[in-house]
């Protein structure tokens, strides 16, 4: 990711981010989800977590997808990246669900916490969302008008009825 050539005007350095601790108990049932969720676009990392409320940092785990990874696509148009989480779904359910909580998740965090890519691909999913159910109105619109027109008018349904 520090290979990587950023043309959108750039924020805070800071990565925001949720650090959970697990009970021991259930630290080898959890890393087995993790790695089937994030290990196809992911690699391992131990890295340390600041606490926003000043307290000392902490060792974590994360999942970083890096440009070496086969599944890692590179700068991507953001209309176009845009459309393809619109309509696309994974094993954990809609890409634009997915998007979308994690750009409330991110808001929740902090007052500085949202993420300008992300925040940007969410109005564009939205957008695009707003439109297909325009569209989709206006096709039942349509198919709605197009019935209506076989009578041309309630005289005319009177005189059929005759």
């Amino acid at each position: 990711w520090e290979t990587l050539e950023d043309y959108h005007e750039s924020g805070s350095e800071k990565v925001w981010g949720t650090a959970y601790r697990i009970e021991a108990s259930k630290v080898e049932e959890v890393r087995e989800y993790l790695d089937i969720r994030e290990i196809n676009g992911y690699t391992i990392h131990y890295t340390q977590f600041h606490p926003a409320d000043g307290s000392l940092p902490i060792r974590t785990l994360v999942y970083i997808g890096t440009p070496d990874n086969d599944q890692f696509t590179g700068p991507q148009d953001p209309q176009m990246l845009a459309e393809h989480i619109y309509k696309s779904e994974g094993p954990s359910g809609p890409n634009i669900d997915y998007l979308l909580s994690l750009e409330k998740a991110l808001d929740s965090l902090s007052p500085e916490s949202g993420d300008g890519h992300v925040k940007d691909l969410a109005n564009r999913v939205r957008k695009i969302e707003q439109q297909a159910h325009i569209d989709a109105n206006e096709a039942v619109g349509k198919a709605v008008d197009h019935e209506l027109k076989r009578v041309g008018s309630t005289d005319e349904q009177e005189e059929i009825e005759k």
